[in-house]
């Protein structure tokens, strides 16, 4: 793709509608609003989700439970996943690199699925008992971040 072979995207270029300019143009007399009613009114403005009366959908669905705001996501990792690593000290910002989360910030909860055979040094927001069992077993470390 360069700039001689870039094209306006479709529709971009047509004018808009102007209505109410005569019977020629196939938009006078009642502009495109048809004959009464309340859309054909002027300062005719209705509520977001206004279904003419009906009882609207969002009010139609039933509601469930609560969100709770406070929520901390972590991302969760087993010790296999850690041990395939290869890597004795593990940080986020080491997990990142190796694309096992998405940003150095995300908070991370290590879980003690797998076997360790190595010491490792494993710097996280959470463990799990097993984990820190099984960390401790093989001889590493691990440290709760803040």
């Amino acid at each position: 793709m360069n700039l001689s072979t870039v094209r306006a995207p479709k529709k971009s270029s047509e004018n808009r509608k102007r209505v109410g300019r005569g019977m020629g143009s196939g938009m006078g007399k009642t502009s495109a609003r048809g004959h009464k009613g309340q859309r054909s009114r002027s300062g005719s403005r209705m509520m977001r989700g206004f279904e003419g009366g009906q009882m609207p959908l969002h009010r139609r669905l039933p509601k469930r439970g609560f969100t709770n705001i406070f929520r901390v996501e972590y991302v969760v990792i087993n010790l296999d996943r850690l041990a395939e690593l290869g890597i004795a000290d593990i940080t986020p910002e080491v997990l990142k690199k190796a694309r096992i989360t998405k940003r150095a910030s995300d908070r991370i909860k290590v879980l003690g699925e797998g076997e360790l055979k190595t010491a490792l040094t494993v710097k996280a927001h959470k463990f799990s008992k097993t984990a820190q069992e099984k960390i401790t077993k093989a001889g590493g470390k691990f440290e709760v971040l803040a």
